[in-house]
Parts: structure tokens; C-alpha cells; sequence
């Protein structure tokens, strides 16, 4: 990254109609950190707090031609991918993204909040491609299990950061772990709130924007722990389900990198 000029962001993921999760919820993130957001479409769906309505998945030759239209042209410093599609896409863009030399954070995103389902079995067997070109991933307890558990995704070479929320308890604990051991491990109270629509998606953005800044992938895992956070606080409440977190008043309290 030139000194001066915003981290690049690549964001590969699907579109949410309610502003709070996916493409929506990485771009108000990255861009509340002070990166520039771009974009590959992978699914556009149809939702609100109350669930997935709809799904059109994006065609895999589509998405490849926005991921090189972007690095083309304007360069990337960091990836994040999302919600895949299918198992065709998340081949090509493993494909696609394979020769590149900058960090990638995948979020293996199977089940919304809401509880709809995101990938079919094809598409998180085909995972395993998209792991081996990640440089950490970032699944839920029920995501880690249908991976394999903590061994088999350290397995692929990438960091693990094994997020806590789906645990029972007043506390949560998120862990980031290296084939090595525990690498760092942030517990916290928890945030009794309905309001959690897109904490995982803003967290894998987060993690991504701060590393393609510069940021150890361990300091940038505890910066993205707080903007979550964060964010959570400052939910506004909108919807009549899980509703999409405050992104927007972070600046409040959240110092921008330099």
C-alpha cells in the first residue's frame, strides 16, 4: 500500500436487502476505517430482520469479471470473502485468486442470522479450496464443525479465528489460533442485544481492512473484536427480528488509523 493512499479492500460476497449483513455491512465497515471498499457480487438476495425471502446466485464468469476488473486497475491489499454462491465460484475464485500476494480472510458463511441457509452441501465441500489460499478463516462454532473442527481447518495452513458467539454465558471468548497454539484470546460480556444481523461479516471486513493497513494479524484480530463491538452498542434497533448493528456511529469512538 502506497504511504498516503487507503487500503484496498476486495470484498467477495453476497448482497443483503436490509443493509445488515454481507457486501452492505463490509462496505460501511471497511469504509469506517478508513479503506476503500471494492467489490464482487456473488448472490443477491431478498431480506429483512425477519429472514431470506430470496436468493439469485451471481454466475461464476460474472464474479471473476469483477474481481479482475478491480485488481486490474485499481490493486488490492487485502480480500474478504463471504457468502460463495456455489461451488463453482468458490473454485474460480480460489483460481483467480491464487497467484496473488496480499492477505485473504475467509469467512465461510453457511446459515444467516435469521437461520436461512447460504450454501448447499457442494458449495461448503468446495471450502476446502478457498481455505487453502486464505491466510485466516473465520467461522462460527457451527461452521467450525461442518469444516471439520479447529485441526482440520488449521490443517490447510491458515490462521483460525474461532469466534465465541454461538456459545452459551454471560461471557464470550474469541481465540485466534496458528497451527502452533493460541496466538491471542479476547473474552468479553456479553451484549444482550437482538440486534447481531452481520457481526461475522463485519468482522471478517474489519479484520481484513486492518491488515491490509498494516496491522499484525493479531493486533487487527483485537481491533476487529472492538468494532464489533462497538457497533453492537450501538445498534439503532431497526426491524421486527435480528437487526443490523450501528456501524455508522462507530466514529465516535473509534481512532482511524494513520
Amino acid at each position: 500500500m502506497a504511504k498516503g493512499m487507503p487500503a484496498r479492500i476486495l470484498i467477495i460476497a453476497g448482497s443483503d436487502s436490509g443493509g445488515g449483513a454481507g457486501i452492505q455491512a463490509d462496505i460501511k465497515t471497511v469504509t469506517m476505517l478508513g479503506g476503500h471498499a471494492m467489490t464482487a457480487v456473488t448472490a443477491i438476495t431478498a431480506q429483512n430482520t425477519l429472514g431470506v425471502d430470496a436468493i439469485h446466485i451471481v454466475p461464476t464468469q460474472i464474479v471473476i469479471d469483477q474481481i479482475t476488473a478491480v485488481v486490474s486497475d485499481i490493486g488490492v491489499d487485502a480480500v474478504k470473502i463471504g457468502m460463495i454462491g456455489s461451488a463453482d465460484t468458490a473454485d474460480a475464485v480460489a483460481d483467480s485468486l491464487q497467484s496473488l500476494s496480499v492477505p485473504i480472510i475467509f469467512d465461510p458463511v453457511m446459515v444467516a442470522t435469521t437461520g436461512a441457509a447460504l450454501a448447499d452441501a457442494a458449495t461448503i465441500k468446495a471450502f476446502s479450496r478457498l481455505l487453502s489460499i486464505a491466510s485466516v478463516a473465520t467461522p462460527n462454532k457451527p461452521e467450525l464443525a461442518a469444516l471439520g473442527g479447529r485441526q482440520s481447518v488449521l490443517g490447510h495452513g491458515c490462521l483460525l479465528l474461532e469466534k465465541g458467539g454461538h456459545d452459551d454465558g454471560e461471557h464470550i471468548v474469541d481465540e485466534l489460533w496458528s497451527a502452533n497454539g493460541l496466538i491471542r484470546r479476547i473474552e468479553g460480556e456479553r451484549i444482550d442485544s437482538r440486534s447481531t444481523h452481520g457481526t461475522g461479516c463485519t468482522l471478517a471486513s474489519a479484520l481484513a481492512c486492518r491488515i491490509g493497513q498494516g496491522a499484525t494479524f493479531a493486533d487487527a484480530f483485537s481491533d476487529s473484536v472492538r468494532f464489533v463491538r462497538c457497533a453492537l452498542m450501538e445498534a439503532p434497533g431497526l426491524g421486527a427480528g435480528n437487526g443490523p448493528m450501528g456501524h455508522y456511529a462507530v466514529r465516535e469512538f473509534w481512532n482511524l488509523p494513520t
